[in-house]
């Protein structure tokens, strides 16, 4: 099955200030014992969104208004820190489709894309505006076009930055490598029959 072409993400918003938000604080290590990566997001910056006792803190995901939110915004160097991917797959799992901010580490910034999860850059100037539009409405929606490279939300729109290599990725569907290769593999198995010093 051929992956998705991902143009452009579009849903309602919610604005998690802060700069070098790290993967710790992203997905906590102690919830990285398991054997797939189901269930990450109910641990979701756990350790600031929940007391010792497991009560709420406050905290912009804990709040009724943004539940469902599906385009998260936040500061600069996000996902900074340690190379695990368990932090974009929380991410995910939690219900977020594309992740806006100044910048983004490295190695978090790729584990994204091959999840078909887009990281846009914009400044923080109009990441304000957007958290602004979003705290005055939170039903708003947020448009992520990878495509145009810019986002919308309301009347208004801003220019947003997708890697070149990365856009071309998921506007093109070819965003997961494993996944190509799985839809490649008949057209493998063909090839290896033709060559001779594979046909014993």
């Amino acid at each position: 099955m051929a992956l998705a072409k991902i143009t452009q993400i579009a849903g309602r918003g919610v604005y998690v200030p802060g700069n070098d938000i790290d993967t710790d604080r992203i997905i906590p290590a102690r919830f990285m014992k398991c054997v797939t990566f189901d269930g990450l997001g109910e641990f979701l910056f756990y350790d600031v969104r929940k007391n010792a006792d497991g009560t709420d803190r406050a905290h912009p995901l804990n709040e009724a208004r943004f539940k469902g939110a599906t385009v998260l915004l936040s500061g600069a160097n996000f996902g900074c820190g340690s190379s695990r991917e368990h932090a974009p797959q929380a991410i995910q799992k939690y219900g977020f489709r594309a992740v806006v901010a100044e910048n983004f580490a490295e190695i978090f910034f790729g584990n994204c894309t091959t999840l078909g999860m887009p990281c846009a850059t914009a400044s923080r100037a109009d990441i304000a505006k957007i958290a602004a539009a979003i705290e005055k409405n939170p039903q708003i929606e947020v448009v992520v076009d990878v495509a145009q490279q810019e986002i919308r939300f309301g009347d208004q729109s801003v220019k947003a930055e997708v890697r070149a290599a990365a856009r071309d990725a998921l506007v093109n569907g070819r965003w997961d490598a494993i996944g190509e290769l799985l839809d490649g593999m008949t057209a493998m198995k063909a090839k290896a029959q033709g060559l001779p010093y594979l046909a014993a």
